[in-house]
């Protein structure tokens, strides 16, 4: 459903528009189509904002999968001729069983990993999404919440500073608006911001606190854990009066890593630069003489625990991805035999 504040709309520019993709235009696509931003993705319809305003976008079967975020071209019809190249793509394979990788958001510049400072906290968690984050190429920024429900939250804070010194952290009570003021520097025109999060952590009460107005609907924690509700149940953009769009996403219970590698090295650096010190090139980091990364343990300047996390990204994301890159290969396959019958049947049908 489209809102009163999407009806509001910004141009071109302050929805994120960019030389990056304005250069993917040709003469003809500029004369011919409409450019616009994917803001709202239902499982039926898709809302997208252009100089027309707010507009349902037709999606057809075999169209390029679009996500929230993503610049689409279309036509008069409202159908989607073609996705414009992505600057970044924050992806994660498919819940449950699913052999498929799930679009998440494109072309978002910052993100907020928002974790609750109750007993939700979770430095594993935190480092999954900062794994995802970093593939992406996208500026992670850590936002710690609930501050007022936590009596250890300095130390917290600086658990999570230890993943990385470089690493942007906020500690706030989103209730409390001199803290959310922290995070306006993020909201500048242009910019595109996306929330990533479990279910209850505070994302939608966050979102409510930027936007000035009760956009999304929040629930109460449940005393018997400390977990909140799921609030928020599709990803949608949403315009900022600082500047900028921000979107937040349904709470996932599930991130499984795939297609990772490289986020993955650069979220848990010090430990590749251990592995390059090891005696030996293939090293297992366990019990081979002259490990470096097992010395660094031993001696207490790597936690286990972030080793362990590691390791356990490390295999996840690249069994993973050989099951994707086996259905790729499948579909791939079967795609090939569907288009050579229905040549062999076009040639029959001529010959006759």
């Amino acid at each position: 459903m489209i809102t009163d504040q999407e009806m509001q709309t910004p141009s071109l520019i302050e929805l994120g528009l960019r030389p990056f993709f304005q250069q993917q235009l040709s003469l003809d696509e500029k004369s011919s189509l409409s450019v616009g931003r994917i803001v709202e993705q239902h499982r039926s319809q898709v809302i997208a904002l252009s100089d027309q305003g707010a507009l349902s976008l037709v999606l057809s079967p075999n169209s390029e999968r679009v996500c929230v975020g993503d610049w689409v071209l279309f036509d008069e019809s409202l159908r989607i001729v073609r996705v414009l190249e992505r600057r970044s793509l924050l992806q994660r394979k498919a819940a449950g069983t699913k052999v498929d990788s799930q679009l998440i958001a494109a072309n978002i510049d910052s993100v907020f990993i928002v974790c609750s400072l109750n007993d939700d906290f979770n430095l594993n968690r935190i480092e999954r999404y900062l794994a995802i984050t970093n593939e992406a190429r996208v500026e992670p920024v850590v936002v710690l919440t609930k501050l007022d429900q936590c009596d250890d939250a300095d130390q917290k804070r600086q658990q999570v500073q230890s993943l990385d010194p470089l690493l942007l952290v906020h500690a706030i009570n989103a209730l409390d608006q001199s803290h959310v003021q922290e995070l306006h520097k993020y909201c500048s025109e242009g910019n595109t911001l996306a929330f990533l999060g479990s279910s209850g952590v505070g994302k939608s009460t966050l979102v409510n606190a930027l936007l000035g107005q009760e956009i999304m609907q929040t629930a109460a924690i449940r005393d018997a854990d400390s977990k909140g509700r799921h609030t928020t149940t599709h990803r949608a953009l949403k315009w900022l009066p600082q500047g900028g769009m921000l979107m937040d996403t349904p709470g996932m219970r599930e991130l499984k890593l795939s297609d990772c590698e490289s986020g993955i090295s650069e979220t848990f650096s010090e430990i590749e630069a251990l592995a390059q010190e090891c005696r030996f090139n293939d090293c297992g980091h366990e019990q081979e003489p002259g490990c470096a990364v097992q010395a660094a343990i031993a001696n207490d300047s790597l936690d286990q625990r972030r080793f362990d996390n590691y390791q356990k990204l490390m295999k996840e994301q690249a069994f993973n991805s050989a099951t994707l890159a086996e259905k790729r290969s499948k579909d791939k396959a079967f795609g090939k035999m569907v288009s050579g019958a229905q040549k062999e049947s076009l040639s029959r049908k001529k010959g006759r």
